[in-house]
């Protein structure tokens, strides 16, 4: 079995759900007393986070990149960046380290290609649904259509992801607005909707809405599980 590294603390809130489904997966695959092996580091999420509204994304490479070498010296064979929003500095992580980096964008895509959807929504960070790093992997790579909501939804959002999920908070009068941002999504054409912060399946799970929902921190979990056990 491969060791997993893990970059997390951004927020530990949703590392603790990478590690439980982690462990999870590998239990139900291999049976028995089996568990996961793993080499973690949790950064302190408060400076990364003003850094990121800031738009000082060096800054925030530079503690990552440092971190992941710190990983990988622990004797990790692969790397999973605990947070959709940070994969925008993916490639510097990358260059600072030998081992690959498991993309969560890609996990996505990969399931929502196996499913045959093409159009899809995408809610996260301002970040992921306004910038490039994200949305453009999945259109240029995978050739998917994505619909991110309207820019009032988009600040709604985001403001729950930091100033609530990231607290471990979870409002009913926040699921239920982002329960209507998720069926406008559908309205515009959208197949299925990507939870794209890792955080959000604390608020919004499937039996909550018809659509179909891409939990990413359960997607990228379960390709570290498949990936740690091929020989």
């Amino acid at each position: 079995m491969k060791t997993i590294g893990l970059l997390g603390g951004m927020s530990w809130e949703s590392t603790s759900g990478y590690y439980q489904k982690i462990n999870q997966g590998i239990r139900q695959t291999l049976g028995g007393l089996h568990s996961a092996k793993i080499a973690m580091y949790s950064v302190d999420f408060d400076p990364i986070e003003k850094l990121q509204h800031k738009g000082d994304w060096e800054g925030t490479a530079a503690i990552l990149a440092d971190a992941a070498q710190k990983i990988e010296r622990a004797g990790a064979d692969f790397l999973l960046i605990c947070t959709n929003t940070m994969h925008k500095v993916a490639p510097q992580i990358e260059n600072a380290i030998s081992i690959p980096i498991l993309h969560i964008a890609d996990a996505t895509a990969e399931t929502l290609v196996e499913k045959g959807i093409k159009n899809v929504g995408l809610l996260g960070t301002a970040f992921t649904m306004e910038q490039d790093f994200y949305k453009g992997r999945l259109s240029e790579k995978y050739g998917l259509k994505v619909h991110t909501p309207n820019e009032a939804d988009r600040a709604i959002v985001h403001n729950v992801i930091y100033q609530e999920l990231c607290l471990g908070q979870v409002k009913e009068k926040s699921k239920l607005e982002y329960l209507r941002i998720i069926a406008a999504l559908a309205e515009q054409g959208a197949e299925a909707v990507i939870l794209g912060c890792t955080e959000i399946g604390m608020l919004i799970q499937q039996s909550d809405t018809s659509v179909t929902l891409l939990d990413t921190t359960a997607i990228h979990a379960e390709k570290a599980v498949a990936y740690a056990i091929i020989e």
